[in-house]
């Protein structure tokens, strides 16, 4: 505990930072998150080999707290749509919780070119003035209703973050609005967050060499950290998106894919 106390302004400035863009995007803010935690966890004694697990499931759990705030905060404003999440609740838990285990026996550099690729067409098209450039006026029905859901938690869960990087342009190609996407977002990334912090849980526990104050691969103090500082923001970052433009939003939300991508790829 003294060591989270030494790097807990880095941590509340990491929390603060992800909370408003979980708010404002619909995101869980890992990008964020994942590498301040990576560094302290460099610090504490976080052996190297599962560092960058501990980071993701840590981040995971605090997504679980700032998710929550973003979605009451949306709620309250008629931004999500709970019959999709209804309708996708189910294979996004199983495809988190497969993510998580599987993020277990991976490398991390191929996943980070994997989402960069991925980021950078789901960036061009909320950049780029593509209204009409759509998939289709609705989500897709029948059994294919449930691949991208599956995917959005699958690699959302191995990558660390709430899931609003893929839903939200997901669902804009298929005709969703912006604010409602943004909305239903944060509550899809809630879901994904509780399945796969259950599978970083099972898969950490027992592992030998780990610091005090973990629960499996989460380290509990530091999310305790961060959470408290994300659950005062998301609330903000939720009145702003609902009050900018939706071109704005898009926008905003591309620009985080370009920078998020950045990051990612720097870290390799």
């Amino acid at each position: 505990m003294p060591e989270i106390l030494l790097y807990s302004l880095p941590l509340l400035g990491a929390g603060l930072v992800a909370g408003f863009l979980a708010g404002l995007l619909g995101i869980g803010g890992g990008i964020v998150t994942i590498p301040a935690l990576f560094l302290v966890y460099g610090e504490i004694g976080v052996p190297h080999e599962w560092r960058m697990h501990v980071a993701i499931a840590t981040s995971l759990t605090i997504i679980i707290a700032t998710n929550l705030s973003s979605v009451y905060a949306h709620h309250r404003k008629g931004g999500v749509d709970w019959s999709i999440v209804k309708d996708w609740v189910w294979v996004i838990a199983i495809g988190a919780v497969a993510g998580s285990f599987f993020a277990k026996t991976l490398k991390t550099a191929e996943l980070v070119y994997f989402f960069a690729t991925l980021a950078a067409f789901l960036a061009a098209k909320m950049l780029l003035p593509l209204e009409r450039w759509k998939l289709g006026d609705a989500l897709p029905g029948g059994v294919w209703r449930f691949i991208g859901p599956g995917l959005i938690g699958f690699f959302s869960a191995v990558m660390g973050i709430g899931g609003g990087s893929f839903s939200v342009p997901y669902m804009t190609l298929y005709g969703v609005v912006i604010y409602r996407a943004v909305g239903t977002a944060s509550l899809i990334g809630l879901v994904i967050s509780v399945a796969a912090g259950f599978g970083y849980l099972i898969g950490g526990w027992g592992v030998e060499g780990l610091p005090d104050g973990m629960a499996g691969f989460i380290h509990l103090p530091s999310a305790a950290v961060v959470a408290i500082a994300a659950v005062i923001m998301a609330p903000v970052g939720a009145k702003v998106a609902h009050r900018l433009p939706k071109r704005a939003l898009s926008i905003a939300f591309g620009v985080f894919l370009v920078l998020a991508t950045i990051r990612l790829v720097s870290a390799v």
